[in-house]
């Protein structure tokens, strides 16, 4: 976009970036399938049959068959599944983050109801006896609405067009006086995603398990599988910004953590190829380069601070961004007056 005064330039790695969503969105959606129907099954011998699924105010009102109980979440899942699909074909200002919110919410909705009909229902003779519903309607309700918030704003960035790609080397970019230049650009793993989502979903279904009562597991292996799932979650993704401030480099789905320099903390920006190899591995890397955050092999920006260490990012449109970050630098040397 371009307002007076100011002109902005954007790049996105969307294809990549896309491929790790759409792998991550379907092991969750198979994942809360899975949940959906294994919940009961696997409590079967300790259910009435049928079971309490509905209750007026606090005591139950009304039962299912163990197999309606198994299929009609299952079913609305895939209902909601599809429709996620259909939204995230329209190109328009629904999609993606609709359909990321429909999967979100939808799956905590439907797996945090029926983990708590599974724990009403548990070692009761009669579905009349079910335990009463309480704080966990409104717990679930929470949880619902926190994760398709959440979901919402992970996807915001999906929605950018790629810029065309200057051609390699191009030169530093000149700055006239008044104007403001910004670059933007975001990269992304998806195995990485994919490897996040798979932990990820993991630990959700250790939680609900344990939640409702299935399976004494307990909590420390939701602990085991939720941190390394946060770490790959967090390493595969970047979004990085070049403005008169500075550089940020924002981790993530949500852009954060994040590191910012200012110009006058860059001794000089430039466009290197590396490889995983070189980097050590993927993700976030420090060797004898430097830090690498390396998501894909290729054009990396890597900048160098006053204090002579380097810090490369791979990112598309990697050049015009060393080349404004180049600029920025030299304007801070000017002198003054």
């Amino acid at each position: 976009m371009t307002d007076e005064g100011t002109t902005s330039t954007r790049a996105a790695e969307e294809r990549p970036a896309h491929r790790g969503a759409v792998w991550a969105a379907a092991t969750w959606s198979a994942g809360v399938l899975a949940l959906l129907i294994a919940l009961p099954l696997v409590a079967r011998d300790r259910l009435p049959d049928p079971l309490a699924t509905h209750w007026g105010g606090r005591e139950p009102d009304d039962s299912m068959s163990l197999t309606a109980a198994v299929l009609f979440p299952a079913a609305f899942w895939a209902v909601l599944v599809l429709t996620a699909v259909a939204l995230r074909r329209y190109r328009g200002n629904l999609a993606p983050g609709a359909a990321a919110t429909t999967l979100a919410a939808g799956g905590v909705l439907l797996t945090g109801a029926q983990a708590s009909i599974v724990h009403a229902n548990l070692d009761r003779a009669r579905w009349q006896d079910a335990a009463p519903m309480g704080i966990e309607v409104v717990l679930i309700l929470l949880a619902t609405g926190l994760a398709g918030l959440l979901a919402r704003l992970a996807s915001r960035h999906y929605g950018t067009r790629p810029a065309p790609r200057p051609a390699a080397g191009a030169p530093a970019l000149e700055v006239p006086p008044g104007s403001h230049l910004v670059w933007l650009s975001h990269a992304a793993n998806p195995w990485l995603q994919l490897a996040a989502a798979v932990f990820g979903l993991a630990a959700v279904a250790v939680a609900v398990a344990t939640t409702s009562g299935v399976t004494d597991v307990g909590w420390p292996l939701v602990l085991l599988l939720a941190l390394p799932a946060l770490t790959m979650l967090v390493c595969s993704s970047v979004r990085v910004r070049v403005t008169a401030a500075g550089l940020t480099v924002g981790f993530g789905p949500f852009g954060w953590p994040a590191r910012r320099w200012s110009p006058a903390e860059l001794d000089s920006a430039r466009v290197e190829r590396r490889t995983a190899a070189q980097a050590g591995g993927w993700g976030y890397r420090i060797n004898g380069l430097g830090t690498t955050v390396m998501l894909r092999g290729g054009a990396c920006l890597v900048v160098r601070t006053r204090r002579g260490t380097d810090f490369a990012v791979s990112v598309d449109d990697a050049e015009r961004g060393a080349a404004l970050l180049t600029a920025l630098i030299a304007r801070t040397r000017q002198p003054t007056g």
